[in-house]
């Protein structure tokens, strides 16, 4: 009953997401032949960082291999992952549309609600990872390309290992509040700011989003263990502040 109280409170989040996350990944694929005809075209005298990044994306659009990681896995994927993965850790526990009261006079004990409540969330957290990027091997024939099956799971490691950490921040914030609505601008407004610290911290072992691309995998064929463990361990600690402001909550 409570996994599927949690799908019937997550289904139309993951639904939306995983719509939009095929769509996606299927408009990266047939818009490379265009991208293709205007690499020519890259103004190459632009100074500053804006010059520096228009020149890598230009050199990364060359191959399809680069082109893909730099616009699905390092772009596209990550932003909505990271988006749809705190909608999937929101509501569901205080949230009053969700019935709280009932839920919490289940003969369950709260600690067990938030595991089933997190487990659901994580599961479908990893087939929004996972799932739409094999759209890519399976329509890159259709451009004449060819992708690798193999750095799909390597990527979808590093992208849900990492977007963990904003699911289950959303999920500790869903303890503390009992709308939808904040816990999820504060945890969008945490990404974000994360995001601009990222455009500064050009070290891929010390930025969140860096490791959730798997720039190292794809720049130096290594994955970023040390980043991946910490992850882990800080969406653990999450889940961990979560269980216990729940505990303790009085109702």
């Amino acid at each position: 009953m409570l996994w599927y109280k949690s799908w019937l409170e997550t289904r139309w989040r993951f639904i939306i997401g995983i719509a939009l996350l095929i769509l996606s990944a299927a408009s990266t694929v047939f818009t490379y032949p265009q991208i293709q005809k205007l690499i020519p075209l890259v103004p190459t005298n632009i100074g500053g960082h804006l010059g520096e990044q228009i020149r890598e994306s230009a050199a990364l659009a060359r191959t399809f291999h680069g082109y893909v990681w730099s616009n699905w896995f390092r772009q596209n994927l990550i932003h909505l992952v990271t988006l749809f993965s705190v909608l999937l850790g929101t509501g569901g526990l205080l949230s009053q549309s969700s019935g709280v009261l009932f839920t919490l006079s289940l003969p369950v004990s709260r600690n067990r609600l938030l595991a089933v409540r997190a487990a659901s969330g994580l599961a479908e957290l990893f087939v929004l990872a996972l799932v739409p990027s094999f759209v890519i091997p399976l329509f890159a024939p259709a451009i004449g390309e060819r992708y690798a099956i193999g750095n799909i799971f390597v990527y979808a490691l590093c992208v849900f290992v990492a977007a963990s950490i904003f699911f289950t921040l959303a999920l500790l914030l869903s303890t503390v509040f009992g709308d939808p609505w904040r816990p999820s601008l504060i945890a969008l407004a945490i990404a974000i700011a994360l995001a601009c610290v990222d455009q500064i911290v050009r070290i891929p072992a010390l930025s969140i989003f860096r490791i959730m691309s798997g720039e190292m995998w794809f720049r130096a064929g290594q994955l970023p263990w040390g980043g991946l463990l910490v992850s882990a361990a800080l969406s653990a600690t999450l889940y961990s502040l979560a269980a216990s402001n729940l505990a303790r909550r009085d109702f």
